[in-house]
Protein backbone atom coordinates (compact mmCIF):
# COMPACT_ATOMS: atom_id res chain seq x y z
CA UNK A 1 0.00 0.00 0.00
CA UNK A 2 1.08 3.54 -0.53
CA UNK A 3 2.56 5.46 2.41
CA UNK A 4 2.23 9.17 1.51
CA UNK A 5 3.57 10.55 4.78
CA UNK A 6 6.40 8.03 4.99
CA UNK A 7 7.44 8.69 1.42
CA UNK A 8 7.40 12.44 2.05
CA UNK A 9 9.44 11.97 5.21
CA UNK A 10 11.96 9.88 3.31
CA UNK A 11 12.32 12.51 0.59
CA UNK A 12 12.84 15.30 3.11
CA UNK A 13 15.36 13.33 5.09
CA UNK A 14 17.34 12.22 2.06
CA UNK A 15 17.74 15.88 1.18
CA UNK A 16 18.60 16.82 4.76
CA UNK A 17 21.30 14.19 5.03
CA UNK A 18 22.75 14.45 1.54
CA UNK A 19 26.52 13.87 1.64
CA UNK A 20 29.04 12.78 -0.97
CA UNK A 21 28.72 9.13 -1.97
CA UNK A 22 32.19 8.31 -0.71
CA UNK A 23 31.18 9.39 2.79
CA UNK A 24 27.65 7.99 2.94
CA UNK A 25 28.02 4.72 1.05
CA UNK A 26 31.53 3.61 1.88
CA UNK A 27 32.70 3.74 -1.74
CA UNK A 28 31.63 0.52 -3.44
CA UNK A 29 28.93 -0.44 -0.93
CA UNK A 30 30.87 -3.29 0.71
CA UNK A 31 29.04 -6.60 0.53
CA UNK A 32 25.73 -5.09 -0.57
CA UNK A 33 24.03 -5.41 -3.94
CA UNK A 34 21.34 -3.83 -6.10
CA UNK A 35 18.12 -5.70 -6.88
CA UNK A 36 18.05 -5.76 -10.68
CA UNK A 37 14.70 -7.42 -11.42
CA UNK A 38 12.28 -4.81 -12.86
CA UNK A 39 9.36 -6.77 -11.34
CA UNK A 40 10.64 -5.98 -7.85
CA UNK A 41 9.73 -2.35 -7.21
CA UNK A 42 8.55 -2.55 -3.59
CA UNK A 43 10.99 -4.88 -1.84
CA UNK A 44 9.50 -4.96 1.66
CA UNK A 45 11.28 -7.89 3.29
CA UNK A 46 14.59 -9.72 3.08
CA UNK A 47 15.78 -13.11 4.36
CA UNK A 48 19.13 -14.82 3.83
CA UNK A 49 18.84 -18.39 2.62
CA UNK A 50 20.77 -21.03 4.58
CA UNK A 51 19.91 -23.69 2.01
CA UNK A 52 21.33 -21.62 -0.87
CA UNK A 53 24.26 -19.53 0.46
CA UNK A 54 24.47 -16.07 -1.08
CA UNK A 55 20.77 -16.05 -2.05
CA UNK A 56 18.22 -13.67 -0.49
CA UNK A 57 14.45 -14.00 -0.54
CA UNK A 58 12.37 -10.88 -1.05
CA UNK A 59 8.87 -9.90 -2.16
CA UNK A 60 6.88 -6.88 -3.22
CA UNK A 61 4.65 -5.00 -0.84
CA UNK A 62 1.88 -5.61 -3.36
CA UNK A 63 2.16 -7.80 -6.42
CA UNK A 64 -0.07 -9.34 -9.07
CA UNK A 65 0.14 -12.65 -7.23
CA UNK A 66 1.57 -14.34 -4.10
CA UNK A 67 5.21 -14.36 -5.20
CA UNK A 68 8.63 -14.68 -3.59
CA UNK A 69 11.83 -13.82 -5.44
CA UNK A 70 15.22 -15.47 -4.87
CA UNK A 71 17.94 -12.89 -5.56
CA UNK A 72 21.62 -13.71 -6.04
CA UNK A 73 23.60 -11.47 -3.69
CA UNK A 74 26.62 -11.55 -5.99
CA UNK A 75 24.82 -10.16 -9.05
CA UNK A 76 21.51 -8.77 -7.76
CA UNK A 77 19.71 -10.87 -10.36
CA UNK A 78 16.63 -12.99 -9.68
CA UNK A 79 17.39 -16.71 -9.93
CA UNK A 80 13.88 -17.96 -9.14
CA UNK A 81 10.33 -16.71 -8.70
CA UNK A 82 8.17 -18.88 -6.47
CA UNK A 83 4.37 -18.65 -6.57
CA UNK A 84 2.50 -19.69 -3.43
CA UNK A 85 -0.51 -21.96 -3.88
CA UNK A 86 -3.07 -22.85 -1.23
CA UNK A 87 -3.45 -19.25 -0.02
CA UNK A 88 -5.93 -16.51 -0.76
CA UNK A 89 -5.21 -13.16 -2.38
CA UNK A 90 -2.55 -11.31 -0.35
CA UNK A 91 -3.46 -7.86 0.97
CA UNK A 92 -0.23 -6.25 2.18
CA UNK A 93 2.81 -8.53 2.35
CA UNK A 94 5.47 -6.89 4.51
CA UNK A 95 7.97 -9.43 5.82
CA UNK A 96 9.76 -12.71 5.20
CA UNK A 97 11.77 -14.84 7.61
CA UNK A 98 13.31 -18.32 7.57
CA UNK A 99 12.85 -20.67 10.49
CA UNK A 100 14.27 -24.07 11.45
CA UNK A 101 14.26 -26.72 8.78
CA UNK A 102 14.50 -24.12 6.00
CA UNK A 103 10.84 -23.19 6.39
CA UNK A 104 9.95 -19.79 4.89
CA UNK A 105 7.40 -17.62 6.69
CA UNK A 106 5.76 -14.71 4.88
CA UNK A 107 3.96 -11.98 6.80
CA UNK A 108 0.83 -10.60 5.11
CA UNK A 109 0.54 -8.34 8.15
CA UNK A 110 0.38 -4.77 6.85
CA UNK A 111 -2.68 -2.69 7.71
CA UNK A 112 -2.25 0.90 6.60
CA UNK A 113 -5.90 1.60 7.37
CA UNK A 114 -4.92 2.10 10.99
CA UNK A 115 -5.48 -1.41 12.27
CA UNK A 116 -8.91 -2.20 10.86
CA UNK A 117 -8.50 -5.68 9.38
CA UNK A 118 -10.31 -8.24 11.56
CA UNK A 119 -7.31 -10.53 11.05
CA UNK A 120 -4.07 -10.83 9.08
CA UNK A 121 -2.25 -13.82 7.61
CA UNK A 122 1.05 -15.64 7.79
CA UNK A 123 2.06 -18.10 5.08
CA UNK A 124 4.52 -20.96 5.60
CA UNK A 125 6.22 -23.02 2.91
CA UNK A 126 9.28 -25.23 2.52
CA UNK A 127 12.21 -23.47 0.88
CA UNK A 128 12.66 -25.03 -2.57
CA UNK A 129 15.75 -27.23 -2.87
CA UNK A 130 16.07 -26.23 -6.52
CA UNK A 131 16.14 -22.58 -7.57
CA UNK A 132 13.86 -22.24 -10.60
CA UNK A 133 10.51 -20.63 -11.33
CA UNK A 134 7.90 -22.88 -9.71
CA UNK A 135 4.77 -23.08 -7.60
CA UNK A 136 4.98 -24.30 -4.00
CA UNK A 137 2.07 -25.19 -1.74
CA UNK A 138 1.94 -23.02 1.37
CA UNK A 139 0.02 -23.19 4.64
CA UNK A 140 -2.04 -20.13 5.55
CA UNK A 141 -2.46 -19.09 9.19
CA UNK A 142 -5.06 -16.64 10.49
CA UNK A 143 -3.59 -14.19 13.02
CA UNK A 144 -5.18 -11.80 15.51
CA UNK A 145 -3.68 -9.73 18.33
CA UNK A 146 -4.86 -10.14 21.90
CA UNK A 147 -5.21 -6.36 22.32
CA UNK A 148 -6.84 -5.53 19.01
CA UNK A 149 -5.97 -5.01 15.36
CA UNK A 150 -2.83 -3.10 14.39
CA UNK A 151 -0.49 -2.33 11.52
CA UNK A 152 2.77 -4.29 11.35
CA UNK A 153 5.66 -4.76 8.95
CA UNK A 154 8.08 -6.89 10.99
CA UNK A 155 7.88 -10.66 11.34
CA UNK A 156 10.67 -12.85 12.70
CA UNK A 157 10.98 -16.58 13.35
CA UNK A 158 13.38 -17.72 16.04
CA UNK A 159 16.04 -19.88 14.33
CA UNK A 160 16.16 -22.38 17.21
CA UNK A 161 12.62 -22.63 18.60
CA UNK A 162 10.67 -21.82 15.42
CA UNK A 163 8.37 -19.50 17.34
CA UNK A 164 6.96 -16.60 15.31
CA UNK A 165 6.97 -12.98 16.51
CA UNK A 166 5.56 -9.75 15.07
CA UNK A 167 6.50 -6.15 15.89
CA UNK A 168 3.75 -3.64 15.27
CA UNK A 169 4.44 -0.36 13.47
CA UNK A 170 3.73 2.72 15.56
CA UNK A 171 5.29 6.17 15.31
CA UNK A 172 5.56 6.36 19.09
CA UNK A 173 7.18 2.93 19.37
CA UNK A 174 5.75 -0.53 18.98
CA UNK A 175 5.74 -3.84 20.78
CA UNK A 176 7.03 -7.34 20.27
CA UNK A 177 4.13 -9.78 19.96
CA UNK A 178 4.65 -13.46 20.65
CA UNK A 179 2.76 -16.10 18.71
CA UNK A 180 1.72 -19.54 19.95
CA UNK A 181 4.44 -22.16 20.40
CA UNK A 182 3.11 -23.76 17.22
CA UNK A 183 0.89 -22.07 14.68
CA UNK A 184 -2.41 -23.74 13.85
CA UNK A 185 -3.90 -23.84 10.37
CA UNK A 186 -7.35 -24.80 11.69
CA UNK A 187 -8.09 -21.90 14.01
CA UNK A 188 -7.09 -18.35 14.90
CA UNK A 189 -3.58 -17.75 16.21
CA UNK A 190 -3.55 -15.10 18.92
CA UNK A 191 -0.36 -13.06 19.28
CA UNK A 192 0.21 -11.49 22.70
CA UNK A 193 2.18 -8.39 23.67
CA UNK A 194 5.55 -9.40 25.13
CA UNK A 195 7.83 -6.35 25.32
CA UNK A 196 8.09 -2.72 24.15
CA UNK A 197 10.23 -1.83 21.13
CA UNK A 198 11.21 1.83 21.03
CA UNK A 199 11.05 2.30 17.27
CA UNK A 200 8.71 2.97 14.35
CA UNK A 201 9.61 -0.46 13.00
CA UNK A 202 9.57 -1.47 9.33
CA UNK A 203 11.42 -4.81 9.63
CA UNK A 204 13.38 -6.99 12.02
CA UNK A 205 15.71 -9.99 11.96
CA UNK A 206 17.20 -12.55 14.33
CA UNK A 207 20.92 -13.27 14.28
CA UNK A 208 21.60 -16.84 13.07
CA UNK A 209 22.27 -18.04 16.62
CA UNK A 210 19.05 -16.47 17.86
CA UNK A 211 20.88 -14.40 20.49
CA UNK A 212 20.29 -10.94 18.99
CA UNK A 213 17.34 -9.12 17.46
CA UNK A 214 17.86 -6.23 15.04
CA UNK A 215 14.94 -3.87 14.38
CA UNK A 216 15.00 -1.14 11.74
CA UNK A 217 12.87 1.83 10.79
CA UNK A 218 13.05 4.65 8.26
CA UNK A 219 15.39 6.80 10.37
CA UNK A 220 17.40 4.34 12.42
CA UNK A 221 17.41 1.02 14.19
CA UNK A 222 17.91 -0.76 17.50
CA UNK A 223 19.44 -4.03 18.51
CA UNK A 224 18.61 -6.20 21.49
CA UNK A 225 19.94 -9.18 23.35
CA UNK A 226 17.23 -11.77 22.91
CA UNK A 227 17.62 -13.01 26.49
CA UNK A 228 15.09 -15.81 26.08
CA UNK A 229 12.45 -13.40 24.82
CA UNK A 230 12.94 -10.88 27.64
CA UNK A 231 14.67 -8.52 25.26
CA UNK A 232 17.33 -6.13 26.54
CA UNK A 233 18.17 -3.04 24.48
CA UNK A 234 21.89 -2.80 23.72
CA UNK A 235 22.36 0.00 21.20
CA UNK A 236 21.42 1.79 18.01
CA UNK A 237 21.85 0.88 14.35
CA UNK A 238 22.33 3.51 11.66
CA UNK A 239 20.46 2.81 8.43
CA UNK A 240 20.50 4.14 4.87
CA UNK A 241 17.94 6.93 4.82
CA UNK A 242 14.88 6.77 2.62
CA UNK A 243 12.03 4.26 2.21
CA UNK A 244 13.89 1.63 4.23
CA UNK A 245 11.81 -1.53 4.47
CA UNK A 246 13.99 -4.58 5.12
CA UNK A 247 16.81 -6.07 7.16
CA UNK A 248 18.47 -9.47 7.47
CA UNK A 249 21.63 -10.95 8.90
CA UNK A 250 24.02 -12.79 6.62
CA UNK A 251 24.11 -16.50 7.40
CA UNK A 252 27.43 -16.19 9.25
CA UNK A 253 26.01 -13.43 11.44
CA UNK A 254 28.83 -11.04 10.55
CA UNK A 255 26.81 -8.50 8.55
CA UNK A 256 23.48 -6.79 8.49
CA UNK A 257 21.94 -6.15 5.07
CA UNK A 258 19.46 -3.26 4.87
CA UNK A 259 17.19 -2.85 1.88
CA UNK A 260 14.96 -0.17 0.37
CA UNK A 261 11.85 0.08 -1.76
CA UNK A 262 11.95 1.28 -5.36
CA UNK A 263 13.14 0.14 -8.75
CA UNK A 264 16.74 -1.17 -8.71
CA UNK A 265 16.73 -0.73 -4.96
CA UNK A 266 20.05 -0.97 -3.11
CA UNK A 267 20.80 -3.39 -0.30
CA UNK A 268 23.52 -1.99 1.93
CA UNK A 269 25.84 -4.02 4.15
CA UNK A 270 27.36 -3.13 7.49
CA UNK A 271 29.01 -4.99 10.35
CA UNK A 272 26.45 -6.65 12.61
CA UNK A 273 26.12 -4.95 16.00
CA UNK A 274 27.74 -6.99 18.73
CA UNK A 275 29.91 -8.79 16.18
CA UNK A 276 29.12 -12.05 14.45
CA UNK A 277 30.49 -14.05 17.37
CA UNK A 278 29.41 -11.64 20.09
CA UNK A 279 32.71 -9.75 20.03
CA UNK A 280 31.09 -6.36 20.65
CA UNK A 281 32.29 -4.61 17.47
CA UNK A 282 29.94 -2.49 15.39
CA UNK A 283 32.21 -0.72 12.94
CA UNK A 284 31.14 0.34 9.47
CA UNK A 285 31.29 -1.72 6.28
CA UNK A 286 29.57 -0.51 3.15
CA UNK A 287 26.53 1.38 4.44
CA UNK A 288 26.61 3.68 7.44
CA UNK A 289 27.06 1.71 10.67
CA UNK A 290 26.60 2.45 14.32
CA UNK A 291 29.46 3.71 16.46
CA UNK A 292 29.99 4.97 19.99
CA UNK A 293 29.15 3.23 23.25
CA UNK A 294 25.44 2.94 22.47
CA UNK A 295 25.86 2.54 18.71
CA UNK A 296 24.34 5.92 17.97
CA UNK A 297 27.36 7.77 16.56
CA UNK A 298 27.20 7.29 12.79
CA UNK A 299 28.97 9.92 10.71
CA UNK A 300 26.01 10.17 8.35
CA UNK A 301 23.73 11.20 11.20
CA UNK A 302 26.16 13.82 12.49
CA UNK A 303 26.63 15.42 9.07
CA UNK A 304 22.94 16.18 8.73
CA UNK A 305 22.13 17.48 12.22
CA UNK A 306 21.04 20.92 11.02
CA UNK A 307 19.22 19.39 8.06
CA UNK A 308 17.36 17.09 10.42
CA UNK A 309 16.08 20.02 12.48
CA UNK A 310 14.75 21.69 9.34
CA UNK A 311 13.24 18.46 8.06
CA UNK A 312 11.59 17.64 11.38
CA UNK A 313 10.04 21.08 11.58
CA UNK A 314 8.63 20.64 8.10
CA UNK A 315 7.37 17.15 8.89
CA UNK A 316 5.57 18.14 12.07
CA UNK A 317 3.95 21.02 10.23
CA UNK A 318 2.79 18.71 7.48
CA UNK A 319 1.47 16.19 9.98
CA UNK A 320 -0.69 18.86 11.58
CA UNK A 321 -2.07 19.83 8.20
CA UNK A 322 -2.83 16.20 7.37
CA UNK A 323 -4.56 15.59 10.71
CA UNK A 324 -6.77 18.68 10.24
CA UNK A 325 -8.14 17.28 7.00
Amino acid sequence: MRRPFALLAAALLVGAFAVPASAADGGDGGDGFTIEDPRITESSGLAASRLHPGVYWTHNDQDNGPYLYAVDGATGKTVARVALSGVGTPRDVEAVSIGPGNRIFVGDIGDNLGGTWPHVWIYELPEPTELRDQTVKATQYVVKYADGARDAESLVVHPKTGRVYVIDKNEDGGHLYEGPAKLSASGTNVFRRAAPVGLWATDAAFSPDGERLAVRGYLGGLWYDWNGGRIQRKGRISVPLGQGESVTYTTDGEKLLLGMEGARSPVRAQDAPGGGGGGGSSSSSGGSAASGDDGSGGSTLKVGALGLAVACAALFGLRRLVRRR
